[in-house]
C-alpha cells in the first residue's frame, strides 16, 4: 500500500502530564501548505496518537522511546490521510466514529460514541450531534484541562509550518491569527437550514484551560478561564436572539461580545455573522489586555 509522503515537523515536546504534541504541515495542493498538530496520550507506556501526523525517522524514534503505539484515534472526518499507515506500522486499533466518507480506510476497530470509554485514564468524550458528518472533541485532564480538537474550533497565534502562499491567503478567507470556528468546517457540516449554535453551548459546559487542535498552534490559558472566554467568541460568531437581549446570555465575557460589538446581533438566525472584521478587532483588543496568552 502506498501512504502519504512525510511533510516537514518539528520534534516531539511534551505539554501536559504524560500529553505531547508535534507541530507539522499538509500539503493541500501545488501552492498551499498548512499547518497540521498531532497529539500524543501516554498511559503507562501505551500511546494514543490523535489526529495522525506521520513523523519522519528521528522523530519515530522519539515516538517508539515515549512508548508503544497502541492505538490511532481520529477526531474529525476531514483528518485521515496518514491513519493507514500508523495502522499498518504500529499494528494499532483504529478508533473512529463511524459514517465519515472521506478516508473510509482504515477499517474501523472501535466505533466511537457519547457511550465511548476513552483507552486512557482522565479523559473525557464530547460528540456532536447535529452535524452532516461525525466529529468528536476529546478532554484531557492532566495537569490541566486540555481540549483536543480537530477542525470545528482552531487557534492561530502564529502561520509557522504554512508557506508564503498560505500566509497571504489566510487572513482573508477566514483564518486570522485568533482563536476561532473552522469557517470550512462551518461551512461543510451544518445542515441547511440549521444552526450548530446549541453544540457549543453543550461543550462549554465543560470547563478548560488550554486547546490544541489539529491546526494552528496550542493555546493555553494565564488565567486558567480559556472556556469562558471562548464561550463568548463562540456565542458571538452567531445570530443571537432578540428577545432578552443581553439578558439571555450568561453574563460575564458574552456579555462583553454584544457590548463592544452589537453588530453580532444582526436580523435572523442560526447563520454566521458577517463580521470577520469586528471579531478580528475584538481578539486584538482582548489580547492587548493579555486575557489570551500564546
Amino acid at each position: 500500500m502506498s501512504y502519504a509522503p512525510v511533510y516537514p515537523h518539528d520534534p516531539i515536546v511534551q505539554i501536559a502530564d504524560d500529553v505531547y504534541m508535534v507541530r507539522g504541515a499538509i500539503r493541500m495542493n501545488p501552492l498551499v501548505r498548512i499547518t497540521r498538530n498531532m497529539a500524543i496520550v501516554r498511559d503507562d507506556r501505551e500511546l494514543t496518537v490523535i489526529n495522525p501526523l506521520r513523523l519522519d525517522a528521528a522523530g519515530e524514534s522519539q515516538l517508539e522511546a515515549l512508548g508503544t503505539v497502541r492505538r490511532v484515534m481520529r477526531l474529525g472526518p476531514f483528518h485521515g490521510i496518514d491513519d493507514p499507515y500508523y495502522v499498518d506500522r504500529f499494528k494499532a486499533e483504529f478508533w473512529c466514529q463511524p459514517g465519515g466518507t472521506t478516508y473510509p480506510e482504515p477499517a474501523i476497530d472501535v466505533e466511537m460514541s457519547p457511550r465511548t470509554a476513552l483507552p486512557f485514564a482522565a479523559g473525557k468524550l464530547f460528540c456532536f450531534d447535529r452535524t452532516k458528518q461525525p466529529e468528536c472533541i476529546v478532554l484531557l485532564e492532566r495537569g490541566t484541562s486540555l481540549l483536543l480538537t480537530c477542525d470545528a474550533i482552531q487557534n492561530y497565534g502564529d502561520y509557522s509550518h504554512n508557506n508564503l502562499a498560505a500566509r497571504l491567503i489566510m487572513p482573508f478567507i477566514g483564518f486570522p491569527k485568533t482563536t476561532l470556528l473552522g469557517p470550512l468546517w462551518l461551512q461543510a457540516m451544518t445542515i441547511a437550514g440549521e444552526s450548530l449554535k446549541r453544540e457549543f453551548e453543550r461543550l462549554l459546559e465543560w470547563q478548560f484551560d488550554a486547546l490544541l487542535s489539529a491546526h494552528g498552534t496550542l493555546l493555553r490559558s494565564k488565567l486558567s478561564q480559556a472556556a469562558a472566554k471562548l464561550s463568548g467568541f463562540l456565542l458571538g460568531l452567531f445570530q443571537l436572539p432578540h428577545h432578552g437581549g443581553e439578558a439571555h446570555l450568561r453574563g460575564g465575557f458574552r456579555g462583553e461580545v454584544l457590548r463592544l460589538y452589537p453588530a453580532f446581533r444582526t436580523p435572523g438566525r442560526g447563520h454566521l455573522c458577517p463580521v470577520a472584521v469586528r471579531r478580528a478587532a475584538f481578539f486584538r483588543e482582548l489580547r492587548a489586555r493579555n486575557e489570551f496568552a500564546q
